[in-house]
């Protein structure tokens, strides 16, 4: 069983900051390819950012690009989303998705994610 587990959510106010941290484990297979996801209320769950397992290619989404900055690391199998900038429109809940891959591919659907977290809010006040 692969278990995905989010943490560092919380409360800023705009133009504040926050880091994400997103830690997979899994008994046989240790190589994941990761992304963050977002939902705010009232709205459909949207892509964020993601990873690549080989080389640690990323991927964002427009909305984010040149504020927020996934990284990982892969002995511990943990990746972070560092959040900068931040806006009101950034408030959701934010969820953490693991793929068993070792390739240099990153992943922007949710349907190619097998695993998920439980996610964890970030709220920004303006």
């Amino acid at each position: 069983q692969v278990q995905v587990v989010e943490s560092g959510g919380g409360l800023v106010q705009a133009g504040g900051s926050l880091r994400l941290s997103c830690a997979a484990s899994g008994r046989t297979y240790s190589s994941y390819a990761m992304g963050w996801f977002r939902q705010a209320a009232g709205k459909e769950r949207e892509f964020v950012a993601a990873i690549s397992w080989s080389d640690g290619i990323a991927y964002y989404a427009d909305s984010v690009k040149g504020r927020f900055t996934i990284s990982r690391d892969s002995a511990k199998n943990t990746m972070y989303l560092q959040m900068n900038s931040l806006k009101p429109e950034d408030t959701a809940g934010y969820y953490c998705a693991a793929r068993q891959d070792d390739s240099a591919r990153y992943y922007i659907n949710e349907s190619d994610y097998d695993y998920w977290g439980q996610g964890t809010q970030v709220t920004i006040s303006s």
